[in-house]
């Protein structure tokens, strides 16, 4: 037990001498991880509010408008609201006036509700209010009762969320195809980095093969070394990303929910996620660049 002990304290100091000793490589390294965690961050980023502002805007628009003509029967009515109570993925049909709909169309202009004051007749249609349990039952409700006799016209916004969905996986596939060419990008700086340090002492580490030190013990100061690399590129991209988020989010979250009434991801929620996920990611590729650099002289 101390022995092993002692065999981990002794790999454990020789990797932060081998940090210390290519200290002037090893910044390479550490800029590579940094940038390339502050740019899977941004992309993070990017995703969770286009996702937020997707699932917000399904919320809001998970439901059916069926604007009824003015001159349409209660039998026509009747059949039209059993239609689609009898739908899948429908929560409720409420019948809503034209009265009704223009005091909701008041409320939503607020101080501009002055305008709609001096109106000899309403414009607005009786309609029934279809509320969906999600926004992808839309065209079966549509479907069921486009045929009927007394309908003026149906209004539903599933094309916009399609779009939405679309342009959040867009962004989504587009950032891990960038992301995977720069950890790639990394590993392969921190690999060469450590290679040159193995190549510096290839004639110690062929002493010790010779004396039938392990490849595990050869190999874990150089783990070590990388993964004090990935760590420390990790601390410095989740401070940026953080403290460089937070600043945006305070100065444009209030100005876009004014503009698209919709918010950002707040820095505090992603705090937990985007540290796991970039010291994860950090130590990772400092391990894997360790071994990729080593495999060659050990197999030798």
């Amino acid at each position: 037990m101390n022995m092993n002990f002692r065999i981990l304290k002794n790999i454990i100091k020789q990797g932060f001498q081998g940090v210390w000793r290519n200290r002037g490589m090893g910044l390479a390294s550490i800029s590579s991880i940094t940038a390339v965690l502050i740019i899977l961050g941004i992309v993070l980023i990017m995703v969770l509010s286009i996702n937020n502002v997707v699932i917000d805007t399904k919320s809001r628009f998970d439901e059916v408008q069926i604007f009824l003509e003015d001159e349409i029967t209660d039998e026509q009515l009747a059949r039209i609201e059993n239609e689609a109570k009898n739908t899948q993925g429908v929560l409720s049909v409420v019948f809503q006036s034209k009265e009704q709909a223009l005091e909701t169309m008041k409320k939503q202009w607020e101080e501009d509700a002055y305008l709609l004051e001096g109106l000899e007749t309403n414009p607005l249609p009786n309609s029934l209010i279809v509320q969906l349990k999600d926004i992808e039952y839309a065209d079966l409700v549509v479907d069921k009762v486009s045929g009927f006799q007394g309908i003026e016209e149906i209004k539903y916004n599933k094309d916009i969320i399609d779009k939405l969905i679309l342009f959040s996986n867009y962004i989504r596939a587009g950032g891990l195809v960038i992301v995977a060419i720069l950890i790639l990008v990394s590993i392969f700086i921190i690999s060469n980095t450590i290679k040159i340090t193995v190549t510096a002492r290839r004639r110690e580490i062929d002493i010790m093969k010779y004396v039938g030190a392990t490849n595990g013990y050869i190999r874990g100061p150089f783990i070590i070394e990388g993964l004090v690399f990935g760590l420390i590129g990790a601390i410095i991209s989740i401070l940026i990303v953080y403290y460089g988020y937070g600043y945006f989010f305070n100065r444009v979250n209030d100005r876009l929910y004014v503009l698209f009434t919709v918010y950002l991801v707040s820095p505090k929620v992603l705090m937990k996620d985007i540290a796991i996920i970039f010291t994860s990611i950090g130590l990772g590729i400092g391990t894997i660049g360790s071994l990729v650099s080593l495999k060659r002289f050990l197999n030798a």
